[in-house]
């Protein structure tokens, strides 16, 4: 009996840890940049066992150095109902369940505001155990963090190419320019990779990519991004 009570007394304390430990995390990061994730430490790890050389480049920019394209690029291919779900697109989903009872694939159907979560503070291999974790940090960037914090978290953490990481590092290493520079047709190939960035290069784009970047470039004229300040006409 006491050895039960002693175990639920750090079951306890562990739980409180963890409740404090990540809602401050959140906090911190709503207003200090994300230098480092899980997943880029992990990737070096990778390359390391496979004998490269670990390779790892990321800058953090502000937004406002990074070209309004990007974000629209990026919202167009990855999370349309971006500005109007709270983290979650319940549409998406129900569309995946439909598609996966019907051709038995499983696609996948995260926000940017999940895939930020992951991101930042989980690990890329995916199961059960991570995706209630990510549900979690979800809710809680929803919550502490604004969209227009989310996108800019997004487009410095998200994985670009095999070491690269952000906007200012794939518009360093694969167009040899800056991310406030970088073209509307550079965002939108760039975000055609973003499924998948290892298998596919914005730097060397397949057919596949390039058709890709074609549609995008289409979606885009549909984004708005709403933190920017309304044009108004005289």
């Amino acid at each position: 009996m006491k050895i039960a009570v002693y175990i639920l007394r750090w079951i306890k304390k562990i739980a409180l840890f963890f409740f404090i430990s990540t809602i401050l995390a959140v906090i911190v990061y709503r207003f200090i940049p994300v230098y480092i994730t899980p997943l880029m430490v992990i990737r070096c790890f990778q390359q390391a066992k496979e004998g490269e050389f670990p390779t790892l480049h990321h800058t953090w920019v502000p937004l406002e150095n990074i070209t309004s394209n990007l974000p629209k690029a990026v919202i167009a291919s990855e999370d349309s109902r971006f500005f109007t779900h709270s983290g979650f697109d319940t549409i998406e989903i129900e569309k995946a369940i439909k598609e996966s009872k019907r051709n038995n694939k499983i696609r996948g159907a995260s926000t940017i505001s999940q895939q930020t979560a992951k991101n930042v503070f989980l690990w890329p291999n995916s199961s059960w155990v991570r995706k209630g974790f990510e549900v979690y940090f979800t809710l809680l960037i929803e919550l502490i963090w604004n969209k227009e914090r989310i996108l800019e978290v997004y487009v410095n953490s998200i994985e670009m190419g095999k070491g690269i990481y952000g906007a200012e590092a794939v518009a360093k290493h694969h167009f040899n320019t800056t991310a406030k520079k970088l073209t509307r047709s550079q965002c939108a190939l760039i975000a055609a990779t973003l499924p998948n960035p290892i298998r596919f290069s914005s730097k060397k784009p397949s057919s596949y990519i390039l058709r890709r970047k074609i549609v995008i470039e289409k979606r885009m004229n549909y984004v708005v991004l709403e933190y920017l300040p309304k044009k108004t006409g005289k």
